[in-house]
């Protein structure tokens, strides 16, 4: 067989084994929390490491390691960092021509209650773009608009991520699923459907469970009626087109259904006591963000004002919509996708068994979709909002490039955030990993969700977690009899919650609110947050796989 064949026990000891192939991850993660040390340092010391584990550790030749890098990191500039890039674009020309104050006030408007604007921007309006556009969009876009309307930048940031979880697997019109799919060879809509019977349970939680982690029980209490309007607005609207319709449209038009809901849930309803403290409750977060924010207002804003402020959001929900669509990236693929099959790696790399049922070539290819990447839709959204709000073209490219040195490190930190899981992947530490997970026996069924959150911390992609273990997931199941459907649909619903401590995401949220240099405090509040979510995920994959009625919510597979 030429080429080199992936070894996942290189030490003959399973344990060691997983314990070296851990440390990369392990280190960055351990070196972001103490906030000592700059993401990107971080990122670049943990490549560093983990090009060593590779070629030391795993035998992984050393132009391959080099190569998998490389690969990487092209392919965490394009698409995740080209969606940071242009998103920040555009938040930075509405708040330069006074356009992110008057929607500040429109949302405001809604609800003066912070509890609640929280619910509507990070929760239901995350929700909408994550649908849309996926790959850390909802984040970025949620965090600045929290940020506008005054939250902490710890608030701003931390908070988007809790919010960015039960609607993940959904994402980018199911592009996950899609991906689970292939990984796996099962039917992408039964997939959506047992993950939609998953989800739809923690969509009803989380936004209980975003509210407490902002201001504790109590004052979370007072606003129930809202949180259960805006959970039950999306939840049953995911459940129902996940089993019913299809898994590409789901978070779209759940989202659409919470924000409506609740937008008209609050026009007869509202708190006694109007919660105006935008900082964490039992937080000291008396830092600010770097980023320029907008200037409060010094009058009312006409109607007209108000519509204009909500025009370059509109344009970037209408353009989005088309972009993730078949019909469009039919249209413009074949006119420019360049392919480039990276020389003496493309199909040289073997995934072995157990990892997959026979050896495979691991296929190494850069497909440059530029026309169809969610990025280039949301650059011609902020063109076409930069025009309308009067920009001439000079000063939109000269805005463009001020943007490029203003996010220069996160998009260095991004691009090492992506090499580090393409290395894990072609080097076969993330099978190591697996298997460890699958000498659990018969609490697979909670380790292996954990095992999909892994995935997700270490890549920054549900999508990307589900290629890494979906097929593991499969093999795994029936060698120990349990369900394959409900193990690969647990590794895309435990994946979720690890995307708010995957370094990408962290670094997406720390730009959006110019607050960078603090991914530390970032990641260490939102941890624990994480592993408690994780473990519910667990609980409940455990429950459908040996306890009845919970059982019934699977399919029996012959």
């Amino acid at each position: 067989m030429l080429g080199w064949a992936q070894n996942y026990d290189p030490f003959n000891n399973p344990a060691i084994s997983a314990l070296v192939a851990a440390v990369p991850i392990m280190l960055l993660l351990a070196i972001i929390a103490t906030n000592k040390i700059q993401a990107h340092w971080a990122s670049l010391i943990a490549i560093i490491v983990a090009i060593g584990v590779a070629v030391l550790g795993f035998n992984m030749p050393a132009d391959l390691a080099f190569k998998t890098t490389a690969l990487g990191v092209v392919s965490g500039f394009f698409p995740i960092g080209w969606i940071i890039l242009n998103v920040i674009f555009l938040y930075r020309l509405t708040v330069d021509k006074g356009m992110f104050a008057i929607f500040q006030h429109s949302m405001g408007s809604v609800t003066g209650d912070r509890r609640l604007q929280l619910l509507l921007i990070a929760f239901c309006f995350g929700a909408f773009f994550e649908g849309a556009a996926g790959f850390g969009t909802p984040v970025a876009v949620t965090a600045a608009m929290l940020m506008g309307l005054g939250f902490s930048p710890l608030a701003a940031a931390g908070l988007s991520l809790i919010a960015d979880t039960a609607t993940v697997a959904f994402g980018a019109l199911g592009t996950p699923i899609q991906a689970l799919a292939s990984s796996t060879g099962m039917d992408p809509f039964l997939l959506g459907q047992i993950i939609g019977r998953q989800s739809s349970v923690f969509a009803f939680i989380v936004p209980f469970w975003l509210i407490w982690a902002f201001v504790g029980w109590k004052k979370t209490w007072e606003v129930w009626p809202a949180i259960l309007v805006a959970s039950l607005g999306f939840a049953i609207p995911q459940f129902i087109i996940s089993n019913y319709i299809n898994p590409w449209i789901v978070d779209i038009v759940a989202g659409g259904c919470a924000m409506a809901c609740l937008v008209l849930f609050l026009r007869v309803w509202q708190p006694k006591e109007i919660w105006t403290s935008t900082k964490i409750w039992g937080k000291d977060d008396a830092s600010t963000g770097t980023a320029k924010v907008a200037e409060p207002l010094e009058h009312l804003p006409t109607s007209k004002q108000i519509f204009a402020a909500w025009v370059p959001w509109i344009i970037l929900c209408v353009v989005l919509g088309l972009w993730a669509t078949d019909l469009w990236k039919g249209l413009v693929n074949p006119l420019f996708s360049p392919t480039y099959h990276v020389p003496g790696m493309d199909k040289l790399i073997h995934r072995m068994p157990p990892i997959v049922a026979k050896p495979t070539n691991e296929a190494a290819v850069f497909s440059f979709t530029f026309l169809s990447y969610s990025g280039t839709g949301i650059l011609l959204s902020a063109i076409l909002a930069g025009l309308f709000m009067g920009y001439s073209p000079g000063a939109l490219v000269k805005q463009w490039f001020r943007t490029i040195y203003v996010v220069r490190f996160s998009l260095i930190t991004i691009s090492a955030m992506l090499a580090l899981g393409t290395l894990t992947r072609y080097s076969g530490v993330d099978g190591t990993l697996g298997l460890a997970f699958a000498r659990t026996g018969w609490l697979y069924p909670f380790f292996g969700t954990a095992l999909g959150w892994l995935g997700v911390a270490a890549t920054g992609s549900d999508t990307a977690a589900n290629v890494l273990f979906g097929g593991l997931q499969k093999i795994t199941a029936q060698q120990l009899g349990l369900n394959p459907v409900l193990m690969a649909a647990a590794n895309s619903t435990g994946g979720v919650m690890g995307k708010m401590v995957d370094t990408q995401s962290i670094v997406v949220a720390a730009t959006a609110t110019g607050w960078y240099g603090h991914e530390g405090s970032i990641l260490r509040f939102v941890f624990w947050h994480s592993i408690a979510l994780v473990s519910l995920v667990g609980i409940l994959v455990m429950l459908q796989a040996y306890v009845w009625p919970f059982t019934l919510t699977v399919p029996v597979i012959p």
